[in-house]
């Protein structure tokens, strides 16, 4: 079972930005035809789809990270990105990535990578 490792995280201002980064040990052939998500958990609340990017770049986004948030990925290192800026509080999470589908996360959970935005 593929198991995403996350990287990126950290402590940040408000108003500041993180990269987060995402690598997936899948073959390139598999992962460059996948829809990947970014996910978050707060303390006390249930995780949440944050971004998706299909295979050709589509994007979306929940309406709480829309215009601050951006996913990308390089099909040629099998890995996903969010770039966050303008980062609130409530932006405080761990985040995960996962292959997405309609019926939910395909893979197993990664340890995720914490995020902390102080007031």
């Amino acid at each position: 079972q593929v198991q995403p490792v996350e990287s990126g995280g950290g402590l940040v201002q408000a108003g500041g930005s993180l990269r987060l980064s995402c690598a997936a040990s899948v073959s390139g052939n598999i992962f460059r035809i996948i829809v990947m998500g970014w996910y978050r958990q707060a303390p006390g609340k249930q995780r949440e789809l944050v971004a998706t990017i299909t295979s050709v770049g589509g994007t979306n986004y929940a309406d709480s990270v829309k215009g601050r948030f951006t996913i990308s990925r390089d099909n040629d290192k099998n890995t996903v990105y969010l770039q966050m800026n303008s980062l609130k509080p409530e932006d405080t999470a761990v985040y995960y990535c996962n292959r997405y589908s309609v019926n939910g996360p395909v893979w197993n959970w990664g340890q995720g990578t914490q995020v902390t935005v102080s007031s």
